[in-house]
């Protein structure tokens, strides 16, 4: 047998020559225009330009303002307000809407840990409704089944950078008198039905992290078109309670503040760098449509759904797995696919990873209910409600996450066409040589 027979028939985990050895193009998202922002700066001599008292600073410093005014004017946004991350963001929008100790918020199980605990942080309850199996986004369906009288507030999250079918769930809230957040933080710059994301609830926003589309480091923005809200969270960001007088403001509640405050170098380097999200994502949604027209047809793989009226911003790449019809479990598909690639020196480099966060009502927090302090709280003050965080609570959900699903990050800037040819290749391989995996590996679990 010649190398290139044994390259396309013996599977490289079982011994056989990898399919491609050239390493991945790292993502390098920080340029020449970068480090001048920055020297610029440094140079004013002003890392900072906040001031946690009343006076024209306590909005902070030229970049901060200029690249909130930038990011506002570049989607059509009334308001946008920078903080020092999407977590803080959140805390954030969780407070300016009033939520107050035993008030419940739905919001997805299926996404980062802070979605939910920004709303412990106000001492509100979070409530889990179940997620779509094709977006993979919570949906008024899902969503209505949850409604209590004491729900106020829906939590949208765009996970993965598909817009969620925001209508229904406007008119969902609307009808119940709930307050909307969107939390976009993988979705920059994407659009539901011609509108940008961000702003179609009440209050949302992005994350500015190191993974995400453009980054400062970490950070956020917050976005909404009420200025009431827009004025909560900037007192929230910087210590509210020394506004309180110079502001005017009647409503106390929840105008405790912090600091949430961005600095003048990562505003800079954000300033340069959304310049830059739309070229990212178009090249994102050009190497999805490639990858997704090469998985359409191959039995047991469904390509990611974008849904009607919909944008995506691929930030990561959903793909299903059906292991019935390829014949080995989800485990050993994934580790024999990676196996085909080069070894993966940072997270992005991955070909495909196994499912996604574990659904969040299963973690100790909810399984315990302990959040602040020791006794139950919040839960405490609905003494008598049973919060249902139990295994099954939300099927869709623990199926698409303990059977179905798995990504790949590898739709992402600078990788080409080319570069998927070869994931695609891997992909094939695995699946055309599965029969030398069964019996000889075991699944990984969840």
């Amino acid at each position: 047998m010649n190398i290139r027979d044994n390259i396309m028939t013996q599977l490289a985990i079982m011994g056989g020559h990898r399919l491609r050895n050239q390493p991945l193009p790292a993502r390098r998202t920080m340029g020449e225009a970068e480090k001048q922002a920055v020297i610029d700066v440094m140079d004013s001599g002003e890392l900072s330009g906040f001031f946690g008292s009343p006076g024209p600073q306590w909005l902070g410093g030229p970049k901060v303002r200029e690249f909130e005014d930038k990011w506002a004017s570049t989607y059509g946004f009334k308001h946008a307000i920078s903080v020092n991350s999407w977590t803080t963001g959140l805390m954030t929008a969780v407070g300016a809407i009033g939520i107050e100790p035993g008030d419940e918020v739905i919001v997805s199980p299926y996404t980062m840990s802070a979605s939910a605990t920004s709303i412990l942080f106000y001492g509100g309850i979070p409530v889990f409704a179940d997620i779509d199996p094709d977006t993979f986004n919570i949906t008024a369906a899902t969503i209505e089944s949850r409604i209590t009288q004491r729900t106020r507030a829906i939590m949208v999250v765009h996970i993965f950078g598909q817009a969620a079918d925001m209508d229904p769930i406007m008119a969902l809230a609307k009808k119940h008198n709930l307050k909307v957040i969107e939390d976009g933080a993988q979705c920059p710059g994407i659009k539901y039905k011609g509108r940008p994301v961000g702003a179609i609830g009440d209050i949302g926003g992005f994350s500015l992290n190191y993974h995400k589309h453009i980054h400062t480091g970490e950070g956020g923005m917050l976005v909404t078109n009420d200025d009431k809200l827009a004025l909560r969270c900037q007192m929230i960001r910087n210590h509210a309670e020394n506004l309180i007088e110079a502001l005017g403001v009647e409503d106390l509640s929840n105008m405790l503040g912090s600091n949430y405050r961005l600095t003048e170098l990562q505003a800079a380097i954000g300033c340069v760098q959304l310049d830059r999200v739309q070229g990212y994502l178009a090249h994102r949604q050009r190497l999805a449509t490639h990858f997704g027209r090469q998985l359409a047809g191959i039995e047991g793989l469904t390509p990611a759904k974008v849904a009607d009226g919909a944008e995506h911003a691929y930030y990561l790449y959903p793909v299903k797995f059906d292991a019935a019809k390829v014949g080995i479990s989800r485990g050993d598909f994934v580790k024999a696919v990676n196996a085909e690639l080069p070894q993966p020196t940072i997270w992005e480099q991955n070909g495909f990873v196994e499912a996604y966060v574990k659904p969040l009502y299963l973690a100790p927090m909810y399984q315990m209910k302990v959040a602040l302090g020791s006794k139950g709280f919040p839960w405490t003050i609905n003494a008598g409600i049973n919060y249902d965080y139990s295994k099954g609570s939300c099927p869709v959900v623990e199926r698409m996450h303990f059977e179905e699903m798995i990504y790949t990050p590898l739709i992402r800037e600078p990788l080409t066409e080319s570069d998927i040819d070869d994931f695609v290749a891997a992909i094939k391989k695995v699946l055309l040589n599965a029969d030398q995996l069964v019996g000889r590996m075991g699944d990984s679990g969840q």
